[in-house]
């Protein structure tokens, strides 16, 4: 009965699957328009109207910001929630596409300008829910049950799912959004076109940001005695936070702590009063996060003490996001399905990732299960040369991260 099931179901996407090239152009569209975290207002227009020309689909727009979510009613059945994201990263992008992105932008978190790129596929992740929208929509006579697809806001800061529950996603009374019976969401990853993971349990890491101050006492660059050097605080501050993953943590376990940001000064000559860190924190225990934050307060307190900083430094948590975790029965519902219609470029030997995701806040205050997998983006002949030569660590990423499409 199942295998006539999920055969049925690629007899369906044969039938029904549109036209991909409206979308690949609404991808290039969408990576050449990028907008930030907290200003994807022309973003979710764009996925609104989309939405919008699809009969049936019940559009609600501005949920905990940019947040659009399309309903699709189709009689009795389950209720299953797909998720995509609206922002992008303030990267500069050097991919050197036709359709590159060459904007920049006023980030109004903190009033600085900044380019702007889609350098986490959040663009291709939009398309593709669309484009699964419109299949939904076209082949509605085979199926029974509830689509509500939902392009959230904020996901690079780790805040815009938290944001639309907190603004009533699933509060009958606010937004007439139905609760889900199951969520899903994916992500593309440098990996070879084609290829789709996932696992059953822990999929990707909990992660905290701190912004650090410390202080020191200026001074003229002739006369370093008379200050206390911030830039040397800091510099010795990061050597030792790389002990507490080689030193005071199981070797066993997963942990990564990051200095992403290290800003003081302005001047050659100039020695400044204070210095400013960023630190990402990656863990996969409640118990291993504790542990690692107060590891981290506690070497930033006795570097300050021991270069004699004239206050204590100043430790926000600036942002984080939740483990993701997927529900062992909804993902082996999903998976038999997927390995069903992809075959071989189907598994469930997902890699743990230490990436990080904010999805499971939109599902976790209902215990609503999810299931998130990952697919690949890049290049099925730059795969394989990469194997073949042991140059993995040579796709490109980030400011020259360029999905395949048109695979």
């Amino acid at each position: 009965m199942a295998e006539q099931q999920h055969a049925g179901i690629s007899k369906l996407i044969a039938q029904y699957l549109p036209d991909l090239r409206p979308y690949q152009d609404l991808y290039r569209t969408l990576h050449a328009n990028p907008e930030l975290s907290l200003q994807e207002e022309k973003t979710a227009e764009v996925v609104a109207a989309h939405l919008g020309k699809l009969d049936g689909f019940d559009v609600r727009t501005h949920i905990g910001g940019h947040g659009v979510v399309g309903i699709l009613e189709n009689g009795p059945g389950k209720t299953v929630l797909l998720r995509a994201e609206l922002d992008a990263l303030p990267v500069l992008e050097r991919t050197g596409l036709e359709f590159a992105s060459s904007k920049t932008v006023l980030d109004r978190s903190d009033n600085v300008v900044k380019p702007v790129m889609h350098a986490c596929g959040h663009d291709l992740h939009m398309a593709a829910l669309l484009a699964a929208s419109e299949f939904l929509h076209q082949s509605r006579h085979a199926w029974g049950g509830t689509v509500i697809a939902l392009f959230q806001p904020n996901e690079e800061r780790g805040a815009g799912a938290q944001a639309m529950v907190d603004d009533g996603l699933f509060d009958v009374n606010r937004h007439h959004i139905p609760i889900p019976h199951v969520a899903l969401g994916g992500h593309v990853m440098p990996m070879r076109t084609g290829m789709i993971k996932t696992r059953s349990g822990v999929m990707g890491s909990a992660a905290d940001s701190f912004l650090v101050t410390l202080y020191g006492r200026g001074g003229h660059g002739s006369r370093p005695h008379h200050a206390v050097d911030p830039v040397v605080l800091a510099s010795s501050t990061v050597m030792k936070l790389q002990t507490i993953v080689s030193r005071e943590t199981d070797p066993r376990e997963t942990v990564v702590v990051t200095v992403g940001s290290l800003h003081a000064g302005s001047a050659a000559n100039i020695i400044s009063d204070e210095a400013e860190l960023q630190i990402n924190i990656r863990t996969f225990s409640s118990q291993t996060r504790h542990k690692v934050i107060e590891a981290v307060r506690r070497i930033v307190d006795a570097e300050c003490r021991a270069f004699g900083s004239p206050k204590p430094p100043r430790i926000e948590h600036i942002g984080s996001f939740p483990l993701l975790y997927n529900d062992e029965a909804a993902t082996d519902i999903v998976s038999e399905a997927m390995k069903n219609h992809f075959r071989g470029e189907f598994g469930t030997d997902a890699t743990i990732s230490t990436g990080s995701e904010d999805f499971a806040n939109l599902t976790s205050p209902l215990s609503i299960p999810s299931v998130f997998w990952n697919y690949g983006g890049v290049d099925a002949q730059q795969w394989d040369d990469a194997v073949q030569n042991g140059k993995l660590e040579d796709i490109p990423g980030t400011s020259l991260s360029s999905p395949d499409t048109e695979q």
